[in-house]
């Protein structure tokens, strides 16, 4: 197995480059997918929260909504904290445990995390990390246009996160997605090409 920590801020193209990479091979296993399944009803994080945040939360479901959740937590930086301090764990040993199973092949594995720390270099034993990036305000376009976020909602999501510089700081490789899909393809090209011959050098 050969693990590939993937990374970008919210409207960086995050989840289009690790599509694009499933495409050529690769398995992927996603923070964010996983974030949603430990908030479910009987899930390690759904009661913790409910807890912490109020039953307001919750829905006529039983499931949790995720935009009331995230209006409270991210409209307050000790409640961001508190979100963080529940959800994260429980996502770390649930991706942890789906890396594990691939341990013993040949896989290309690609953990996306949006909050990527150096940490988790040697807790997900990642052979190396992929950057996404983009200029903010291209991210905020892209939050407002394609996924109906108010402006301020979107300028408070990425306030909320690392900045650029700062995941930057941490890319083995960088790619660069401010264009179209056609531009996007071929970083995803040169990317892959790059994965080969860095694998290919253990």
């Amino acid at each position: 197995m050969y693990a590939i920590g993937l990374t970008g801020g919210i409207g960086s193209g995050k989840s289009a480059v690790a599509d694009l990479l499933v495409e050529r091979g690769a398995w992927l296993i996603d923070a964010d997918v996983v974030a949603r399944e430990v908030v479910e009803p009987g899930g390690p994080a759904y009661e913790p929260l409910i807890e912490r945040f109020g039953s307001e939360i919750v829905g006529p479901d039983g499931q949790i909504i995720r935009q009331a959740l995230a209006d409270r937590a991210f409209s307050d930086p000790a409640a961001l904290e508190a979100l963080n301090a529940i959800t994260h764990p429980a996502i770390g040993i649930e991706m942890i445990e789906r890396q594990q199973a691939l341990s013993d092949t040949d896989a290309l594995v690609i953990l996306a995390i949006p909050l990527l720390r150096p940490i988790h270099r040697e807790t997900m034993t990642i052979d190396a990390v992929v950057v996404v990036d983009c200029d903010t305000e291209i991210a905020i376009d892209r939050l407002v246009r394609y996924r109906d976020f108010p402006i301020e909602d979107a300028r408070a999501r990425i306030a909320a996160q690392i900045t650029r510089e700062e995941r930057r700081a941490e890319a083995d490789y960088i790619v660069l997605n401010e264009g179209g899909l056609d531009e996007l393809h071929g970083e995803i090209d040169a990317l892959w090409t790059w994965i080969g011959e860095r694998r290919d050098s253990i």
